[in-house]
C-alpha cells in the first residue's frame, strides 16, 4: 500500500472513530467528549415541555407530546457510534424491565442523528431487538426543542418528567442500567406524592 493510500485510510477510520464527537458534525473543535455524567434537573428549575415530532426510522409519524403521562427515555445514537452500540443492550434490557415493572408509566424513544438513510438505524435496531421507536432526524432538529438540555455528543439520554419536561441528562454513554433505572423510578416518585 502507497504511502498515499494509507493516508487515505487512515484518514477514513480517524473520521469513523470521531464521526460520534458531536451531533453537528465532525468539525467542531470545541467538543467536549460526554463522559456519563448525570444533570439532574429539579422540578422548580425544569424549563416548559418539550415539544418534539417527526418519522420514526420505520416511517411512521411519533409525537413525544402524546407520551404525557408517562416518563420518557430519550435516547441520542447513531449505528455507526461505537459507544451507542455497547450502551445499546443496555437500553434494550432497561426498556424490557421497566416496561414489565411499571407498565404504561415509562416510554423509551430513540433519536437517530446521524444514518444516511432510515433504513441502515431501522437494520441495526432489528439486528439489537430494539422494539421501541426511533426518530429518524439526520439533521439534528429534534435536539433544538430541548433547550440548553440539547445534548452537544452522542450517545446522550435525556429523561423527561410526566409533563414532558426535561428532569435529567446523561452527556455520553450511560453509566450503567441501574443508573437509569433509578432516575425513571425518582422521575415516577416525584410525581405519584
Amino acid at each position: 500500500m502507497t504511502r498515499t493510500a494509507r493516508a487515505v485510510v487512515l484518514a477514513a477510520l480517524l473520521a469513523l472513530t470521531t464521526a460520534c464527537s458531536d451531533v453537528g458534525g465532525t468539525g467542531d473543535l470545541d467538543y467536549v467528549a460526554g463522559t456519563g455524567a448525570v444533570v439532574s434537573v429539579e422540578a422548580d428549575e425544569r424549563e416548559k415541555p418539550v415539544e418534539i415530532s417527526g418519522t420514526t426510522v420505520q416511517g411512521a409519524p411519533l409525537d413525544v407530546t402524546d407520551l404525557r403521562g408517562q416518563v420518557v427515555v430519550l435516547n441520542v445514537w447513531w449505528s455507526g457510534c461505537g459507544p451507542c452500540r455497547s450502551e445499546m443492550p443496555m437500553l434494550v434490557e432497561a426498556e424490557d424491565e421497566l416496561g414489565r415493572d411499571q407498565p404504561g408509566e415509562v416510554a423509551f424513544v430513540g433519536i437517530n442523528i446521524r444514518d444516511a438513510a432510515p433504513e441502515n438505524a431501522a437494520a441495526f435496531e432489528r439486528d439489537r431487538g430494539v422494539d421501541y421507536p426511533s426518530l429518524y432526524d439526520p439533521g439534528s432538529e429534534t435536539l433544538l426543542e430541548l433547550g440548553r438540555y440539547a445534548p452537544p455528543s452522542m450517545p446522550a439520554t435525556v429523561l423527561l418528567d410526566r409533563s414532558g419536561r426535561v428532569a435529567a441528562l446523561i452527556n455520553g454513554p450511560v453509566p450503567s442500567k441501574t443508573t437509569l433505572t433509578t432516575l425513571v423510578e425518582d422521575a415516577l416518585a416525584e410525581s405519584d406524592g
